[in-house]
């Protein structure tokens, strides 16, 4: 990869040698947030705000982030309690992370973002979007659930629908991000970034993070009834061979938005990191069209 490599805390982020990126903390609201921001050349162009997908934190974005231009002004933020970021229980649910969202925006000085969310952010991300018209200029969701009744497999599905968590109390929560990012077709995370994963979800961090997908049963369907009130445009970008989020979730989302496109990418789950290129395009394109 062409590019430089700026160390963080506790790991290497790789971006673009013209960007000038370096992951820090801030609080919002009370708690430390990490967020990791490039300035374009002018301190113009396009504001967008990422959040970062599950079990990963900022870093998974290590592979888009050297492919946008330097027009745009990127931040890339760890929702709370994921990644490095502290953790709230009062957050462990889309709708209420919904709302923190917005408050992160404020809190950058964004005043009209490009909203990216995949994985968990797809809710997140819709729920912001539905209670804030205007507040975001575009939006890009995927690979996160939708359907109602839910339709997950794998991994994920066990977790939503375990009878209680202290089970995987006793797993150690290195193995289950390992095992998340065995699944990255073509790609492996460099051992910094590894080890920024393993520390973002350590100790009882990781079975924490799960009562947020735990809240989908309750929450999911309020979010289907306030679908077809979302004016934001919505770019949906999903793997056609995602194995825990089936392909029925974008489609789902696609049929109701009023305002939307839908866009399938050969790989699986984490197809930002599968396809970086093909994303970043459809991402950019997104963008552009909703300038």
């Amino acid at each position: 990869m062409n590019g430089l490599l700026i160390r963080g805390p506790g790991s290497t982020f790789a971006v673009n040698a013209q960007t000038s990126v370096r992951p820090e903390f801030t609080t919002v609201d009370g708690l430390s947030v990490r967020f990791a921001r490039s300035a374009s050349e002018d301190g113009a162009g396009q504001e967008a705000l990422l959040l970062s997908p599950w079990p990963e934190s900022v870093y998974a974005f290590e592979q888009v982030w050297p492919r946008l231009p330097r027009s745009v002004r990127p931040t890339a933020v760890d929702p709370p309690g994921f990644g490095a970021s502290a953790a709230r229980d009062a957050l462990r649910s889309p709708r209420a992370m919904g709302e923190f969202v917005v408050r992160l925006a404020d809190a950058f000085g964004l005043e009209q973002p490009h909203l990216v969310g995949p994985d968990i952010g797809t809710a997140s991300a819709l729920f912001a979007a539905a209670a804030h018209p205007g507040r975001f200029r575009s939006v890009v969701v995927g690979s996160g659930a939708a359907v109602v009744p839910l339709q997950l497999t794998g991994p994920l599905k066990e977790w939503v629908e375990a009878p209680d968590l202290e089970p995987y109390r006793r797993i150690d929560p290195r193995r289950i991000v390992d095992a998340a990012l065995s699944t990255i077709e073509g790609f492996t995370p460099s051992d910094e970034i590894r080890d920024d994963y393993h520390a973002s979800y350590a100790g009882d961090r990781f079975v924490e993070s799960m009562r947020y997908a735990r809240a989908y049963p309750a929450e999911l369907p309020v979010l289907a009834d306030l679908l077809p009130g979302i004016r934001t445009p919505v770019r949906i970008i999903a793997g056609v061979r995602d194995a825990v989020v089936p392909p029925a979730n974008a489609e789902f989302l696609h049929d109701r938005l009023p305002h939307s496109r839908l866009d399938f990418i050969d790989a699986g789950h984490f197809c930002w990191e599968e396809r970086p290129e093909s994303y970043a395009e459809l991402v950019l394109d997104w963008w552009d069209e909703e300038k």
